[in-house]
């Protein structure tokens, strides 16, 4: 080609290359935001729709993912939650009410349970979720579908040791969602924790817990964890005189995880 000649085509074609390559880049952030939304997605985190809204933002506005605006409260949810009281109503088996672990003055555990769990619902009402107050062997828990699950109970009111004190945490080793499952006892860890000022007993989580019968009968999509609230030996006047504070580490345990919001270590106390 003789020097200073022009290649033909070469004008038009730099216009047609710069915008494959945008639409290209356009596609990959529509990969990546797809992605990173179905690895962080909990089932409350999207509204229906809104990942198809985010999506269109995000081609109209160049590449760059639109905000998603915070959740409120008290609006109505349209989000279910399941809050068992620890052996509250008749054991199946045996034909009469089981009131757990009971203490030598009559305090028994099914009361603390109930008087928790109750705050708990009521709260998650005025917060706008659908409540559902469970009782241990509820019909209802076969193939029980929601959001999250909290089973809520108290430790023994034996004596042990200068050690038994503090809350268990735990979701079921054996689970179809274990990612979503850790979430919520990370969450409810956590929060617990804040709210109680009581130390997390990592080490004391038994095979009562991470094999908890409800955990088999609910469907294999509910999110569930069992909290053991405190000992009620030495957490009893905890137990006893701050049932507030236990429903509200609870609640915001479970607001945790159906926000998607962070969730730190909870302070571990002795073996």
């Amino acid at each position: 080609m003789p020097r200073g000649a022009r290649r033909p085509g070469r004008v038009s074609d730099a216009p047609a290359a710069r915008e494959a390559m945008h639409y290209l880049s356009v596609v990959l952030g529509v990969s990546l935001v797809m992605a990173t939304v179905f690895t962080a997605w909990t089932p409350a985190s999207l509204r229906p729709g809104q990942l198809a809204e985010d999506l269109i933002a995000l081609v109209q506005d160049g590449g760059r993912p639109a905000a998603t605006p915070a959740p409120e409260l008290g609006v109505g949810q349209g989000v279910r939650v399941g809050v068992v009281a620890g052996h509250s109503g008749i054991n199946p088996i045996t034909g009469v009410t089981d009131p757990g672990s009971q203490c030598p003055d009559g305090l028994n555990e099914v009361d603390i349970n109930l008087a928790i769990a109750r705050q708990v619902v009521d709260r998650l009402e005025a917060a706008g979720f659908e409540v559902d107050l469970l009782e241990e062997f509820d019909q209802r828990l076969v193939q029980y579908r929601a959001a999250a699950l909290v089973s809520i109970h108290a430790d023994t009111c034996a004596w042990i040791n200068e050690f038994a004190t503090g809350y268990k945490v735990s979701g079921a080793l054996d689970t179809a969602i274990p990612d979503r499952t850790q979430r919520l006892v990370d969450c409810i860890a956590d929060r617990y924790g804040r709210a109680s000022g009581l130390a997390f007993q990592y080490g004391s989580i038994t095979r009562d817990m991470t094999e908890y019968h409800t955990f088999t009968e609910i469907h294999s999509q509910t999110p569930a964890v069992i909290i053991e609230t405190g000992y009620l030996n030495l957490d009893r006047q905890f137990l006893t005189q701050n049932p507030d504070k236990a429903a509200i580490g609870i609640v915001d345990g479970l607001l945790c995880y159906l926000y998607n919001e962070p969730a730190a270590a909870p302070i571990q106390g002795s073996p």
